[in-house]
This record gives structure tokens, C-alpha cells and sequence, in this order.
């Protein structure tokens, strides 16, 4: 397994993919914040709009979107290195394969998000005056990538079956689905509505970009042990279901 990892691993040197997962939080809260510095009251509160603005609109826009171009191109890469074809070559097995391209993607995925959460602080520090808000940004940084596992081997395996086109259709459909469904009760049934419905009670924002009132139930905290659980469940299932789906296919390739 850990030399499955490794050969994962060194796929992604030198890919647009790679790239994309590391540079993106900073394109992102650069654009975010600059036009934000042209909206009233953002002096006041800089902290609160930091938070509203790239906590709240990075899992409505970049975990669906996101997350779905890396599993194309990740795809789009391994066609182009033979399709699989080395696993009727040698001992490996294919689900075991599956999963560690699941591992390495969630790998990236995190430094995405540590990424972030520096990009955060660096901006949030140079224009605040107030007390940095370190629960928020650490535990929001966390709960962001926990909750966005489960999109992982679902994306890989659309974009694996489907390819380039069926997956950024997902990634429309998770983020129109997220957005309209992170404000009702059956958000627990929609994956692309976790990350953003468990952001409301964390910095109390709506998923529309809102501030929420104090007595808004989605300030609720506990949708966010709920959402975490249903996160790591939902990511062991998928990771296994498509794993099992790919070993069937593999041995065809």
C-alpha cells in the first residue's frame, strides 16, 4: 500500500491538478477580499467579513466545482499514462489502486485547505485590529475538509466512468444542490450541503452569504458532529463501493 501511495504520489508532480489544489485558496481569498475592501462596513468587522466571505463561499463554489475539475484532470492523466493498463501486467490489485488514488486526492485536499487557512490568517492579520478569531479558523479549516471526503470518490468515480463532461456536471449539480439545500431539514441528505451547512453555526453565516440572526436555528451546533459523522461514513462507504466497482472493471481494462 504505502508504495501504491508513493507511485500516486509522483502522478501529480508537475500537474495542472497538483497546482490547482495548492494555489487556488490564495486566487480565491485575493479576488474574494479585494472586492469585499469596496463594501461598506468592512472596516468595522474586518474579521467577521473575512470569515463570512471565504468560509462561506469557499465550499458553495470551490469544493463542487473544484473537486470535480481535479477529478478530471486526474482521469484525463491516468488515460494518458495507458488507462490502467499495468494492472494486468502486475500483482497489484485494483481496488487497492482505487484507493490510494482516493488517499493521495484527500492528501491534496487537506493541504488545500491548510493553504487556506494560512492565506486566512496572513490577510485577516494584515487588515484586523480586532482578536483573531484562531477557534473559527482552525476548526472551520478542519470541518471543511472532513466534510469534503465524501465528494472525493464519488467525483473520481464519475469522472473515471463518465469522464471530463459527466464530471463537472456533478460538480454543477452538487453545487446548485448544496446551495439550495444547506438551509432546510434534509441538507443531511445532500453531501455538497455538509461543508456549508456546518459553517452557519461556526461563524453565522447564511449559506446565501447572509449574517444569521441570533435566534436563526442554523445556528444549531449540533449539525456539526452530526455532519461529521455522516462525512467519514458516507467517505468509508463510497471508497469502498467504488473500489469494488473499479476492481470489477480494472481487470478488464
Amino acid at each position: 500500500m504505502k508504495n501504491l501511495l508513493s507511485a500516486e504520489h509522483l502522478k501529480y508532480k508537475r500537474t495542472f491538478a497538483r497546482k490547482l489544489m495548492v494555489l487556488a485558496p490564495s486566487f480565491f481569498v485575493l479576488v474574494a477580499l479585494t472586492q469585499r475592501f469596496l463594501m461598506p462596513g468592512f472596516q468595522e468587522q474586518p474579521w467577521e467579513f473575512v470569515l463570512a466571505l471565504v468560509y462561506n463561499w469557499w465550499p458553495v463554489l470551490f469544493l463542487p466545482l473544484g473537486l470535480a475539475l481535479v477529478a478530471s484532470l486526474t482521469e484525463s492523466q491516468e488515460k494518458r499514462a495507458g488507462n490502467y493498463k499495468g494492472i494486468r501486467t502486475r500483482f497489484v490489485s485494483p481496488q487497492l489502486l482505487w484507493i490510494s488514488k482516493i488517499l493521495v486526492v484527500a492528501y491534496y485536499a487537506l493541504l488545500t485547505t491548510v493553504v487556506l487557512v494560512v492565506v486566512v490568517l496572513v490577510f485577516g492579520l494584515l487588515i484586523a485590529h480586532d482578536d483573531v478569531p484562531w477557534r473559527k479558523i482552525l476548526v472551520g479549516g478542519l470541518l471543511l475538509w472532513l466534510t469534503a471526503l465524501p465528494i472525493i470518490p464519488l467525483q473520481l468515480w464519475v469522472a473515471h466512468r463518465g469522464g471530463t463532461l459527466a464530471s463537472m456536471l456533478v460538480g454543477i449539480f452538487g453545487f446548485v444542490a448544496g446551495v439550495l439545500g444547506a438551509p432546510e431539514s434534509y441538507w443531511f441528505c445532500i453531501p455538497w450541503s455538509w461543508p456549508t451547512r456546518l459553517m452557519s453555526p461556526l461563524i453565522g453565516v447564511h449559506p446565501n452569504g447572509m449574517f444569521l440572526e441570533e435566534t436563526s436555528s442554523l445556528l444549531d451546533p449540533a449539525v456539526i458532529p452530526l455532519g461529521i459523522g455522516l462525512s467519514l461514513i458516507t467517505f468509508l462507504v463510497l471508497t469502498g463501493c467504488t473500489g469494488l466497482s473499479f476492481s470489477h472493471q480494472g481487470v478488464k481494462v
